[in-house]
This record gives structure tokens, C-alpha cells and sequence, in this order.
């Protein structure tokens, strides 16, 4: 395990490059068997996922496109609680199958609002496919179908994930143990 300090904060390894390129390549296969036939459109949530969205596009084996979307709500290790839109899908998605890539659901209220914005634009369906899932902080029902990992309410770092916009470029999963 390898410790890490980012600004104020110390973090370790809690997931290795391995087991994540390992996860998202299962779910590049099961996405893959699963729109066979389809050429879904990978709607990436800015700017957390995009390491994930383009190592899982790479990873697919039928034809797809992708776009990006950027929406947030959090500041520092703390959600506010409050989604903002920042920039929106600027693409016809009416009868596209439409998945969004994420890299952390929390509390799942954006994933909410996104899945509600896009529903408005007529898709022929929504699926979530996300790298991180806190099930202990959900507050509101949000079915992630594609999850690569479930871990506990604990702030992370790396693969795209960041703190004050710092370690995204770390490729491993860091948690943090002092701050």
C-alpha cells in the first residue's frame, strides 16, 4: 500500500490499477453482450469520468459513440446537496440508447436529475453505468445497473476522481485516512 498526500489531506491505496482495469473491462463484456445490435451513446458526467469513460469505450466491442455532460454538486470532500447543470447534452438523443457514465453515485440526486433531464429528450432508454456506488448514502432511488464497485461512504481519489481538483492523474483508488 502506498500513501499518498494531496494538499491538507493523506490518502492510501485501496484499490489497485489491476482490479480496476479488471472491473471495467467485465463491464465493458456485459455492456457490450447486453446492447448487442444497439449503438448506444456513453453519456460521460464531467469531469470525474472521464479516465473511466474512455478506458470503458476502449474496452467495448460493438460500435458506439459518446458525449459529455458536466453536472455537479459537490465542493471539497463534501457533497452540498445541490445539483447544478454546468453544460448540457447539446446532441438529438430522442430513440438512442443512452448510458451514462459516472464515476462516483453518492447520494444519487445528480443522477436523478440527470436521468429526469434526459428523459424529457425522448431516449429509447437510460442505463447507469458507474465505477463507484456508495449504497449507504443513497437518499434517493437511483438503479445503477452497471456498478464496478460498491464501497463504503469513505472520500476517495484517483482514476479521475479528485480532491480540489487534484489526484485525478493517480491510477490507483486512494481512501482517505488522515484530514
Amino acid at each position: 500500500m502506498s500513501i499518498v498526500k494531496i494538499k491538507d489531506k493523506t490518502f492510501e491505496t485501496s484499490i489497485s490499477e489491476e482490479e480496476i482495469k479488471q472491473r471495467v473491462k467485465e463491464l465493458a463484456q456485459q455492456l457490450s453482450k447486453d446492447m448487442e445490435g444497439k449503438t448506444p451513446l456513453l453519456l460521460a458526467v464531467l469531469n470525474g469520468s472521464f479516465i473511466f469513460a474512455a478506458d470503458l469505450m476502449r474496452e467495448m466491442t460493438i460500435p458506439c459513440e459518446i458525449s459529455f455532460v458536466k453536472m455537479s454538486s459537490y465542493q471539497g470532500t463534501a457533497s452540498t446537496g445541490t445539483v447544478r447543470e454546468v453544460m448540457g447534452i447539446d446532441e438529438d438523443i430522442s430513440g438512442r440508447t443512452i448510458v451514462i457514465v459516472e464515476d462516483i453515485v453518492d447520494s444519487g440526486r445528480t443522477m436523478k436529475r440527470m436521468i429526469e433531464t434526459l428523459s424529457t429528450h425522448n431516449p429509447a432508454s437510460i442505463h447507469v453505468c458507474s465505477l463507484f456506488v456508495k449504497p449507504e448514502r443513497l437518499v434517493v432511488d437511483v438503479d445503477v445497473e452497471y456498478a464496478a464497485f460498491s464501497i463504503p461512504n469513505d472520500f476517495i481519489v484517483g482514476y479521475g476522481l479528485d480532491y480540489d481538483q487534484q489526484g485525478r492523474n493517480l491510477k490507483e483508488i486512494y481512501t482517505i485516512i488522515e484530514g
